[in-house]
């Protein structure tokens, strides 16, 4: 069976593109889920369909790793799942914080993807003295007063930040001066950070005009081809109606 088990330096020296980075968390869920049914081989076809992409650029993806499969077997499911999450840092426990307990951020705390995916809430933070303390998903809301202990002490390199656009590049401001290198940003407004800081940000209502603007097209696409059929479809009738010379013909005597 196929493991492209050659082992090659750590991602950055190896220059994966971000393209390509962005894609294994796709390949990712797919392979769990195979892996989930016990399904031992995949092919590069079945996979990429599973995963939303084209074969062509499966192959080549899984090259950078260092997986080429086999031919006529495929990939194996297992190492792969190893072999991606090591690639994103997924091996290891990675503490998060969440910064701004509204409703969006008490339904990430309640999200129950993190943990199988090597994420841990480390903790909760809200600027609300009236959410100190209060339980969200079973961990105690704590006051952004302490933001930068609590970074330390949980030893925090990821942080998400939930809060109104209009605090969210302070709150930005001070978790990358306590320690925060990665920064998941559901505000809707744009962070400024040092070099060395990533920022991966999450818009729904852009995501949602990206939508719009879909389905206007789709609309204007079957209204034209509605009015090409309806021509058609006149010039048709019309063409009927003609004499063998073109000339519509007389009405006949009874």
């Amino acid at each position: 069976m196929a493991t492209g088990r050659t082992h090659r330096p750590a991602t950055r020296s190896r220059g994966i593109p971000e393209a390509t980075v962005a894609r294994l968390p796709l390949y990712l869920r797919a392979l769990t889920a195979l892996s989930e049914r016990s399904v031992p081989t995949v092919s590069s076809e079945e996979l990429a369909a599973a995963a939303g992409v084209n074969s062509a650029k499966l192959r080549k993806d899984f090259s950078y790793l260092g997986s080429y499969g086999t031919r006529g077997v495929g990939y194996d499911v297992e190492y792969l799942v190893y072999q991606i999450s090591r690639e994103l840092g997924l091996t290891q426990d990675w503490p998060v914080v969440i910064v701004g307990i509204g409703n969006l951020g008490a339904a990430l705390a309640n999200y129950g993807g993190f943990a199988s995916r090597g994420f841990r809430v480390a903790a909760l933070i809200d600027a609300d003295p009236a959410m100190a303390g209060k339980q969200v998903a079973g961990i105690s809301v704590q006051h952004s007063d302490g933001l930068e202990k609590i970074i330390s002490d949980n030893g925090v390199s990821i942080g998400v930040i939930t809060t109104p656009p209009g605090v969210a590049q302070q709150v930005c401001d001070r978790l990358v001066a306590a320690g925060v290198t990665s920064i998941l940003n559901f505000a809707p407004t744009v962070l400024t950070v040092p070099d060395g800081v990533d920022v991966r940000k999450v818009d729904l209502s852009i995501e949602l005009q990206i939508l719009a603007f879909h389905e206007q097209r789709k609309a204007g696409e079957e209204a034209a081809a509605n009015e090409s059929a309806a021509a058609a479809h006149a010039g048709r009738a019309a063409s009927t109606d003609q004499g063998p010379d073109g000339d519509v013909p007389a009405v006949m005597p009874a």
